[in-house]
Formats: structure tokens, C-alpha cells, sequence
């Protein structure tokens, strides 16, 4: 097969892995800087021009969008599911799931256990906010951030009003999350390609901080996950219309909570801690599904 690799930056271990697995299987692996990529869209043949050339005979793409590219990023995929190119992720299901209180929002309409978040515009209803989620301690995201950036954990009252009513002021969009202590700092990163958890990791906080994000300098190890964790972690991928993601999920005394759900999760933590072939996997499962035309959404959404 012809597979389009969408990255910025070919010397990603991510981007590098995955062209290596599928050049080891065979197939040509072409990586396109998502942002040298530009579009003829008024055209009865869609099409697709990088460096002076036109995109053409490829069979599949795998979108590695940054969040900071998230609206172009997706519009050179849906090109490409126009043109009838199987992608790994559809861009409407990548759409979905950076748009964190959509994604949260979908999870809850399917009963995926969440904690509880709160959402408001106005600084009149920062008191009652944090009550809903029941006081403090809670977890202040911003809605826009990335690998563990505009997180903020409040340990009062008084401080979680003052960095709300800051981050409004700024005009920016947050989310109020409950803080689950008994998660002790860690998460669990599961990875899902199809219908299964292939690989799971621990991501543990170091000292004196609470996000587990490795690029925080959190630790990872390997983990035996339940099969209500492994259902939760399959359930959410799919609500999000997602083949390949990196499900987050807090253990709670009341089951497992998702987090997050990442549409373009990284392969060098879950690789090197688990020493699975994750880049082959997800080369595997191209090779089952890529037929031309069989995106579901054909470009649209």
C-alpha cells in the first residue's frame, strides 16, 4: 500500500516508528508536513498538492495532527476522505474529541463514567460552580491545553475562585473538574486500535505534582488493567468515532473515569514501557481495513 503519514516533523519516534513498521511490512510510507499541504476543493476531482506535486494514488493516511493544528489539520484529511483515501482517524471523529466539552459531553450521553466537570461563562456563577463539583479540592483545565499545560489543581475555596475568575478575565474557556485523591497523582493510558486495548501503561506524578503527563516528567509502568477499565477504554474510543486512540482513565472509588480521549496519542512512552510493536499494530490494522471508499463519513461533517 501507498500510506500518507500527516506530521510536521518526520523525526517524531511517533512518525518515525510508524514509517518504519510499515516499510518493514512492505508498503511505502510517505510523510506530508500537514501545513505544506494545500487543496484544489472547486474541482469534480479533489485534490491534494505538496512541494509543487499532486497527492495522488495513496491507499491510506495516518493523521499525526498537533492540537495547535487541529482546524487545518482536518481539513487536509477530509480532502483526502474526498478523494477516497482511507484514514486511520476520521477527521470529523478528531474533531470531536479536541473539542474537550463536546467529547465529555458525548461520554456522559453513553453513561461512560466521567468525573464530574462543570462548565459556566459567567463570573457570577463561580460559587455555585465549584459547589456542583463539590468543592474544593478540584482541577481547572482550560479547554484549549495540551499534554498537562493550563491544568490547575486548587486546594481552597478561596484559591479555586481566584484562578477562575482569572482565567475568565482572560477570556478563556475552562472546565471544573472534581479532583479524585484516591487516584494518588497516576492515571492509566490505554491504548486502543479497533475494538481492543492493545497496550496499558501507569503514568505516575512525580513528587509534589498531581499531573501524570510524561512530558511533566511523570513516570510510567506497566499495568494489569480490569476488564471494566478495558470495556470503559473500548467504549470511549468508539463513542468518539476513533480507531486508534489513547484513552485516560482515573481510578476512582466508584469504577474508572475517563479523562481523556486522544486522538493522537504517543508512541514512545507505551512502547518503550510496555515493549509492545504498537506502530506494527496499527500498521496491521490498515492492512485489514483499508479499502477505498470506506470512510464513513465521506469527507462530510
Amino acid at each position: 500500500m501507498k500510506i500518507a503519514v500527516l506530521s510536521r516533523n518526520p523525526r517524531l519516534y511517533s512518525t518515525r516508528r510508524l514509517v518504519e513498521a510499515g516499510q518493514q511490512r512492505g508498503h511505502e510510507m510517505v510523510v506530508i508536513d500537514t501545513l505544506r499541504a494545500y487543496m484544489n476543493i472547486a474541482s469534480h476531482k479533489p485534490q491534494i498538492h505538496y512541494r509543487g506535486q499532486a497527492m495522488e494514488g495513496f491507499e491510506a493516511v495516518i493523521p499525526r495532527i498537533g492540537a495547535s493544528v487541529t482546524f487545518y489539520g482536518c481539513a487536509v484529511l477530509r480532502q483526502f476522505e474526498m478523494m477516497g483515501v482511507y484514514p486511520l482517524n476520521e477527521s470529523v471523529a478528531i474533531s470531536r474529541s479536541r473539542d474537550k466539552l463536546r467529547a465529555l459531553q458525548l461520554l456522559s450521553r453513553k453513561g461512560i463514567g466521567l468525573p464530574v466537570t462543570g462548565f459556566a461563562h459567567s463570573p457570577d456563577d463561580i460559587p455555585d460552580l465549584i459547589q456542583m463539583v463539590g468543592g474544593a479540592p478540584l482541577v481547572i483545565k482550560v479547554l484549549e491545553g495540551t499534554q498537562g499545560m493550563g491544568v490547575v489543581l486548587a486546594e481552597t475555596h478561596k484559591a479555586a475562585e481566584s484562578v477562575i475568575e482569572a482565567f475568565l478575565g482572560l477570556k478563556q474557556d475552562i472546565m471544573v473538574q472534581e479532583y479524585i485523591q484516591e487516584a494518588g497523582g497516576a492515571d492509566i493510558r490505554c491504548f486502543v486500535v479497533g475494538d481492543k486495548v492493545i497496550a496499558a501503561m501507569k503514568r505516575q506524578a512525580k513528587a509534589g505534582e498531581f499531573r501524570s503527563n510524561l512530558h511533566r516528567g511523570g513516570s510510567a509502568s506497566l499495568i494489569k488493567i480490569t476488564p471494566e477499565e478495558r470495556m470503559t477504554a473500548v467504549r470511549a474510543a468508539r463513542v468518539m468515532g476513533l480507531n486508534v486512540a489513547g484513552v485516560d482513565i482515573l481510578r476512582s472509588n466508584h469504577g474508572p473515569l475517563v479523562m481523556e480521549v486522544n486522538s493522537s496519542p504517543g508512541l514512545e512512552g507505551i512502547e518503550t514501557t510496555t515493549g509492545k510493536d504498537v506502530a506494527g499494530m496499527i500498521i496491521q490494522y490498515l492492512e485489514k481495513n483499508a479499502e477505498p471508499g470506506q470512510t464513513r463519513t465521506k469527507g462530510r461533517g
